[in-house]
């Protein structure tokens, strides 16, 4: 794993909002699909970020505006498509401890939480934004929680993306490292299993930065971060400036 150090980019991120946070982005439709934006038209790198499964909430909203606006020397355009077209999985169906919610969980994975046929969407949903915002030269990814697995499933041979990133990502498979064609950063939380992270990041043969926040929760840089809490909160920043640091390096 890697070892916790100074970054550069923790100094610019802002403190996070705790408490009603006021998204800086706006919304526009890409064929029928919502896509939250954020960042100056200027930038000419851009992040393309998978949620969770929760879709479109505060954490991951500002997350998204972190990323976009934090570094003044270095901004991002950041796109955050709305691939469940605004029924996400409720955050009570979470954990699936029922047969219930196990069903729920399962139907929604099956259905419009495939990543198959998710990530087959990915590329011609770069061509399209890049031709809508031709400024931009390079992108990167990031895949939260569910999106983890959008990003693996993205960053082989063919990929439209320079750089890949995965915060406590799900469906962690070794398999997938083997196949990355871009560097990666991971960022895994306690939760996730510790072999398979070991295992990914063993497999990878591209530049990579794998790190686990162990005292932190799955979904703590997205749509499960109790920013009440002071400890997540700073883990929060902290991982948002991991971030910056590898887009900097790489985009």
């Amino acid at each position: 794993m890697a070892q916790q150090g100074h970054s550069a980019a923790c100094c610019t991120v802002p403190p996070a909002v705790v408490a009603d946070y006021k998204p800086k982005g706006t919304y526009f439709d890409l064929d029928g699909m919502q896509i939250y934006t954020t960042g100056p038209s200027t930038a000419t790198s851009a992040v393309f970020i998978f949620y969770d499964i929760f879709g479109f909430k505060p954490q991951t909203l500002q997350g998204a505006d972190i990323l976009a606006h934090s570094d003044q020397d270095h901004q991002y355009q950041v796109f955050m498509p709305d691939f469940f077209y605004g029924k996400p999985l409720p955050q009570s169906a979470f954990p699936p401890d029922t047969e219930e919610k196990k069903k729920q969980f399962g139907d929604f994975f099956a259905g419009p939480a495939n990543p198959q046929e998710t990530a087959k969407k990915v590329p011609e949903m770069v061509k399209k934004l890049g031709e809508k915002y031709t400024g931009i030269k390079k992108w990167g990814s990031l895949g939260m929680c569910w999106g983890g697995k959008i990003v693996s499933l993205t960053s082989q041979s063919g990929t439209p993306f320079s750089a890949a990133a995965e915060v406590h990502p799900a469906m962690v498979h070794p398999d997938d490292a083997k196949g990355f064609k871009v560097p990666v950063c991971m960022l895994a939380s306690g939760d996730e299993n510790y072999e398979d992270v070991e295992n990914f990041r063993k497999n990878l043969s591209v530049e990579n930065h794998v790190e686990t926040f162990d005292d932190q929760v799955h979904g703590w840089m997205a749509a499960r971060g109790d920013l009440k809490n002071e400890r997540v909160k700073a883990e929060y920043e902290r991982g948002y400036g991991v971030l910056l640091d590898f887009y900097h390096k790489h985009l």
